[in-house]
């Protein structure tokens, strides 16, 4: 059966058909192509037609062979390059200017404390050659630390300071009666960084725990303390009984805390060390105003307090820092053999800022000498050090305690954790009807531990 019925679908105009095929005129066909030059050489890939717009009003791209960058570049498409090659050259001379700033700072430092250092060391710097003549006091009629001071730093050996970083600095000694070696360490300011330091600076108004310290000297002298067997080599047998080599002297002292410190890192210094929060803090009538001490027992401060030391700090003045003998650890020990005693000596100044070190080399030689001095002096009365001894004791069993406490919570998970180990080995060979009863059993047994708890504690 035919549906489609002539009589009732009548045919449509000629005129309709090509009205409604001439909307889709501009598809009829493809367009037609257009030939394309291609250039012979540079001159003519220069001058050839565009074959891509970049945008309205923009100029067009000549699409050549891919090195030759500078036929489809110009100068405006390096502004912003261009613009910043001034801020990238500033910041690198900056860098370059600060650099170079704490490196002669340092070297002139290291430069002045030398004729100290090689006066009382037999080994200065990191190297291994060893000087056979010190220097002696009255170089060109100068006492040894005014000569000193002159030092530029210019002829410096290189391996006698090490550059850690920018702006960290390090120096090493030793080959000394009573002293193990010394070790410094100067801290300069990041003038090579502007941002940073202006930061930091900014940032230490409104929090004191950032503040930047000042630029500074931090030397800490590790004492040998009877040990010298266990640091020198053993001398040639029988070089004692012809003179050749000395018996070595005892070099032990009595354990104790004591420091000189600024009153103005006082503080800040019983917050930080943990050595020091353990003394008790008292004026001095022999100390500037601006100085105070910080000691365990006033028989102590006392033998401490000698005439050399008071003289070199009052001569330093603001650029003193702290003066400490300790035989605990500076921060706060977790464990008892993190407590033991370790005999050190630390000093703390600012570095002058016009390069004059007259004022702080005379407290420096007072700290190189000063273990001679415990040696001799730092044996104190019965009383005193029994005292001192109590306190270290006390701290002892407070480290005790907390490592027992430690020990049996670790047991009792051992314990816990074998048990558990024996439990799930007993079910692996149960069938599931006896693991039933079995942990029935078990839960049985937890309430009535649970109901007899109760019963006692009513």
């Amino acid at each position: 059966m035919n549906c489609f019925v002539p009589e009732l679908y009548p045919p449509i105009p000629p005129t309709v058909v090509a009205n409604y095929f001439a909307a889709f005129g501009d598809y009829a066909a493809p367009p037609a192509a257009s030939p394309v030059s291609i250039p012979g050489s540079p001159a003519d890939a220069a001058a050839a037609e565009p074959t891509a717009i970049t945008g309205s009003g923009s100029r067009p791209v000549v699409y050549t062979k891919w090195y030759r960058v500078w036929e489809r570049t110009t100068i405006d498409d390096f502004k912003f390059e261009i613009a910043m090659l001034p801020i990238i050259a500033l910041a690198l001379l900056v860098h370059f200017w600060g650099t170079r700033r704490n490196r002669r700072k340092a070297r002139k430092f290291i430069a002045t404390a030398s004729p100290l250092l090689d006066n009382e060391f037999a080994l200065v710097g990191f190297g291994d050659q060893v000087k056979d003549v010190p220097y002696s006091e009255g170089v060109q009629g100068d006492s040894l630390i005014s000569a000193s001071a002159k030092l530029s730093g210019d002829n410096l050996a290189q391996d006698v300071l090490k550059e850690k970083t920018a702006y960290e600095f390090e120096s090493y000694a030793t080959g000394r009666v009573n002293t193990a070696f010394v070790d410094i360490k100067i801290i300069l300011w990041k003038w090579y960084n502007p941002l940073a330091l202006a930061a930091e600076q900014l940032a230490g108004i409104f929090i004191e725990s950032v503040k930047p310290q000042p630029e500074r000297v931090e030397a800490v002298i590790y004492a040998f303390d009877g040990n010298e067997k266990n640091f020198v080599a053993p001398a040639v047998p029988g070089s004692e009984e012809i003179g050749k080599v000395k018996p070595v002297s005892n070099s032990t002292y009595d354990p104790f805390i004591f420091a000189v410190v600024n009153k103005l890192s006082m503080r800040r210094l019983r917050e930080e060390r943990y050595d020091l929060s353990l003394t008790f803090t008292k004026d001095n009538a022999k100390l500037p105003n601006w100085a105070s001490v910080m000691s365990e027992s006033a028989e102590v401060t006392d033998t401490m307090l000698t005439k050399e030391l008071i003289t070199a700090i009052e001569k330093a003045g603001d650029y003193f820092e702290y003066f400490i003998v300790s035989d605990q650890p500076s921060e706060k020990p977790m464990t008892i053999d993190e407590a033991k005693p370790k005999k050190r000596i630390h000093i703390c100044f600012r570095m002058p800022k016009d390069n004059d070190h007259a004022s702080v080399l005379s407290l420096f030689q007072v700290f190189l000498r000063f273990e001679d001095y415990l040696v001799t002096n730092a044996h104190f009365r019965p009383e005193v050090s029994r005292k001192i001894k109590q306190l270290r004791e006390t701290e002892s069993g407070k480290l005790k305690k907390v490592a027992d406490k430690e020990a049996e919570e670790d047991r009792m998970r051992q314990a816990e954790k074998l048990k558990k180990d024996q439990r799930d080995r007993k079910m692996k060979g149960m069938t599931a009807e006896e693991q039933k009863k079995f942990l029935e059993k078990e839960a049985d047994k937890g309430r009535k531990k649970q109901a007899k708890k109760q019963t006692v504690r009513g």
